[in-house]
């Protein structure tokens, strides 16, 4: 069994990622349901919870059929962080994530995200101010290192767990690799073996087929997988892994009218937490492209679903291809 401070998870749980724009809580249910063992939140800029920015401020709502759920929160002042876990606490999440691994741009000039992998001291020194200051287990998520030639995620990932941090979730790349080229999955297994680690090690970057989870489980021996772009616009891919897991043999393909459905209550619940119908149908626009993959002469309907700008509008195209394609 793993475990994150005191919350137990299962033997080798599959974690949702948090990615901005896409892991809101209608999102995170959905996953939730279709068996994600831990969701996170999209990832909140410390400045803006201090500044009471609206948008920063919404990212923090959380609900029950969620848990276990991580808030996760970024920045690289020491006393904005103590002021944002203070913030965060009343949300009651089950634990808090600091990100020291986002790559954008905007974030990294700012010394934050995985800008902080240059500093390591302070990477370390703000994990355990936070650690101190609150009860709340706090876990890092972060990358391999700044580039290619300053990877030291052992000693790293050695030092924030002798800070406090409960657990740590590694991508596969370095900040200079943003997402192209392949996730590397040998220093995360490093981490894991190196015998004075206790806390969870969780891998992340590529885990896109079921195999490849099993690959990060039985050849890398991590304790978890955490799941990013692959589970954009498929959250089934979780009870994917877990039949594959169990059975060795891949579910059916999802059908035409399983995508429809999901992607009609994930507009449904997209509208009814904004609470107004425009932002809720913008809002899911991303994640269509997704939901209907892989479809032939599928164009014309995407185009549609993505330029509607009232709820009955894109239910009447998801009726149209329920009529041609299911």
């Amino acid at each position: 069994m793993v475990k994150i401070g005191d919350i137990e998870l299962s033997d080798f749980p599959l974690l949702l990622a948090p990615m901005e724009d896409v892991s809101d809580p209608p999102f995170r249910a959905l996953c939730k349901e279709q068996g994600a063992d831990v969701v996170y939140t999209e990832f909140i800029s410390s400045e803006g919870l201090i500044r009471d920015a609206a948008k920063s401020v919404k990212k923090l709502d959380i609900y029950e059929k969620e848990r276990p759920v991580g808030i996760q929160i970024f920045g690289a002042n020491l006393e904005s962080m103590l002021k944002t876990v203070e913030i965060v606490e009343k949300s009651n999440p089950d634990f808090i994530d600091i990100n020291f691994g986002c790559p954008v741009k905007k974030v990294v000039s700012k010394g934050a995200g995985a800008g902080i992998l240059k500093d390591i001291d302070l990477m370390v020194k703000l994990t355990e101010a936070m650690v101190k200051h609150t009860n709340l287990p706090i876990t890092v998520k972060t990358r391999l290192g700044w580039d290619h030639d300053s990877i030291q995620i052992v000693e790293v990932a050695e030092r924030l767990q002798d800070v406090g941090c409960k657990a740590i979730a590694i991508h596969g790349r370095t900040r200079a690799q943003m997402y192209k080229g392949e996730a590397d999955w040998t220093p995360i297994a490093d981490v894991k073996n190196n015998s004075r680690m206790h806390i969870p090690v969780f891998g992340n970057g590529d885990v896109n087929t079921p195999e490849k989870a099993m690959e990060m489980r039985d050849k890398y021996g991590l304790d978890g997988a955490m799941i990013g772009r692959a589970s954009i616009g498929n959250p089934w891919f979780f009870k994917q892994v877990k039949h594959y897991f169990k059975t060795g043999e891949h579910l059916p393909e999802i059908t035409i009218a399983e995508r429809v459905e999901m992607a009609r209550r994930h507009l449904q619940m997209e509208i009814e937490w904004k609470g107004v119908e425009i932002v809720g149908v913008m809002e899911t626009r991303r994640h269509y492209t997704n939901y209907f993959k892989g479809i032939p002469h599928f164009k014309e309907y995407r185009l549609k679903m993505v330029t509607s700008d009232t709820a009955q509008g894109v239910y009447d195209v998801f009726d149209e291809v329920l009529e041609k394609f299911a």
